[in-house]
């Protein structure tokens, strides 16, 4: 029976879709209504309110609807952090379009091969990234046949031709409406490829909106006359910055402040210039801010949550970062492209308790540990962090052979290992691919990691197996010192003996200048492997 559903047939299918949806391409339109002439987004000496917010993404979505995109096809951003952003994310959201922010940190071989496997229809891009373009396009620009440019460009790059932004927009403003499904893809992501060709994360509207909700509810962010204000220097681009951090500002009506990237002295001034309740960083960048002089008591009184993620913070500097900012939550989120982050949040009440964790499962998460057989594991058994969640991706594209091992078992599989203690709070031991097996044991670059930051000397830290003939892999530590220290790699090691067992010592400690990382900040583990000093 197909049970109780009510009898529509007398009302039209885009009504329907218009007052049941969950489209992101929404949310500027029932912002404006709301907070009206607030600021929305903060970028250099622009500012956005909501009200021309909606105005402007209902401008380009008519002027891309013009030149003939339509629903399901795909879109490509090439954009720094700038209003143009989510401008344009908003208005393909309304016609049912795919956006696919690029890495701008890609090569343009990189950039060629997404292009061509996502089979986008156009490109957005900024006038200092045709060059890329240009090397992308060398063996033929794969389905794309425009690119719209921000700033200054030649009327063609390598065949294909260009049209500036403004000439796009429309002069109408009205709201669009178009018929767009909860399950439509709201966006498609390639992951950073570490070990093979990078993968396209397929994400719906309803999975980013809820993912939105929920990080607007564990990171304290509400609509109020007081309304959030949080600076992001993590790249449009990555899925932090993008569904974690700028939706759920927007989402209740905060001011996001964009800034191109992470300059300490810039991220100070905007405590300065605004009152910063909200911001995101990596712990490197946490450590640079707080030694910034233009802090005081007074720009710093109203930070309510600070988030650090990808990467674990030294105990020495997570203190200083709490005694900075006494009346602030800092805290660590976790999540993946394909989970929609955050997964994981830990609670205010996790502060010097668990601060080694990463916190329970978001409200709409459910986390379960799984053993090598598919079963699922007691509380304090170690095997593979795994996700039910309505904000998972829809699977990748293109690649079936992924999919089907992706949600194995009936369950998401993201690749980490760990365990959940008796409050299902969720201790990441690694990720699958980075344990080391030496001398017949595992060890946890993780653990190893975290004891050498917890060395005064020590700023950065990298743990990888390197082959080696006696112990099967070699735990190796390749480290950079903060400023001015001056330790040797000996005395590193002779330390890490006084509170590490035997097997889990590295073996050898290199000291260098700079690891290598992804443009999110992510150290490459890879590069790090397969490069020794």
């Amino acid at each position: 029976m197909a049970g109780m559903r009510p009898d529509l047939s007398g009302v039209d299918e885009l009504t329907i879709n218009l007052t049941h949806r969950v489209c992101i391409g929404d949310l500027p339109t029932r912002a404006a209504r709301q907070f009206g002439d607030r600021p929305a987004v903060v970028d250099g000496d622009v500012t956005v309110s909501y009200r021309e917010l909606e105005a402007r993404s209902n401008a380009l979505a008519r002027g891309l609807i013009e030149r003939g995109l339509v629903r399901g096809d795909a879109v490509a951003l090439q954009l720094q952090n700038r209003w143009q952003f989510p401008v344009a994310l908003f208005a393909l959201a309304k016609i049912g379009v795919t956006a696919m922010p690029l890495n701008l940190a890609i090569s343009p071989s990189d950039v060629a091969y997404q292009l061509a496997d996502s089979g986008v229809r156009a490109v957005v891009s900024e006038a200092a990234f045709v060059p890329v373009l240009a090397g992308a396009f060398a063996d033929g620009p794969a389905e794309v046949t425009e690119v719209v440019v921000v700033g200054e460009a030649p009327s063609e790059i390598a065949g294909v031709p260009t049209v500036p932004w403004d000439a796009v927009v429309s002069d109408d403003t009205s709201v669009v409406e178009t018929v767009v499904d909860d399950r439509d893809i709201v966006h498609c992501l390639y992951t950073s490829g570490t070990t093979s060709r990078p993968k396209g994360v397929l994400t719906s509207h309803v999975a980013v909106h809820i993912g939105a909700l929920s990080s607007a509810l564990g990171l304290g962010l509400r609509p109020d006359v007081a309304h959030p204000v949080q600076p992001i220097v993590l790249p449009l681009f990555h899925v932090t910055a993008l569904d974690a951090l700028m939706l759920p500002t927007l989402l209740v009506g905060g001011t996001a402040v964009l800034l191109r990237g992470f300059d300490p002295a810039a991220l100070a001034q905007t405590f300065v210039d605004h009152r910063v309740t909200h911001v995101t960083l990596l712990p490197m960048m946490w450590a640079a801010l707080v030694a910034q002089p233009a802090l005081t008591d007074e720009n710093t009184s109203s930070l309510i949550t600070g988030l650090y993620a990808m990467a674990p913070m030294a105990q020495q500097v997570l203190a200083g970062v709490r005694a900075r900012f006494p009346g602030a939550a800092i805290i660590l989120g976790s999540g993946q492209t394909e989970t929609t982050p955050a997964s994981e949040l830990q609670w205010n009440g996790h502060q010097g308790v668990k601060d080694e964790s990463w916190g329970p499962a978001t409200v709409s998460t459910d986390v379960a540990i799984m053993g090598a057989d598919g079963g699922l594991l007691a509380a304090d058994e170690t095997g593979e962090i795994v996700y039910r969640s309505p904000q998972l991706m829809e699977g990748y594209w293109n690649n079936a052979d992924a999919n089907t091992e992706a949600f194995a078992h009936g369950w998401f599989h993201g690749g980490d290992i760990g365990h959940l203690d008796d409050e299902a709070v969720v201790w990441f031991t690694d990720r699958s691919k980075d344990i080391i097996k030496s001398g017949g044991e595992n060890v946890s670059s993780v653990e190893v990691e975290r004891v050498l930051l917890g060395h005064p000397a020590v700023a950065e830290a990298a743990v990888v197996g390197r082959p080696h003939e006696r112990w099967g892999e070699a735990v190796t530590a390749v480290i950079v010192t903060v400023p001015d220290a001056v330790v040797d790699a000996d005395e590193l090691i002779e330390w890490a003996k006084e509170r590490l067992a035997g097997f889990k010592t590295p073996k050898t400690i290199e000291i260098v200048d700079a690891l290598p990382k992804t443009a999110t900040g992510k150290v490459q583990k890879h590069v790090v492997r397969s490069s020794p000093k």
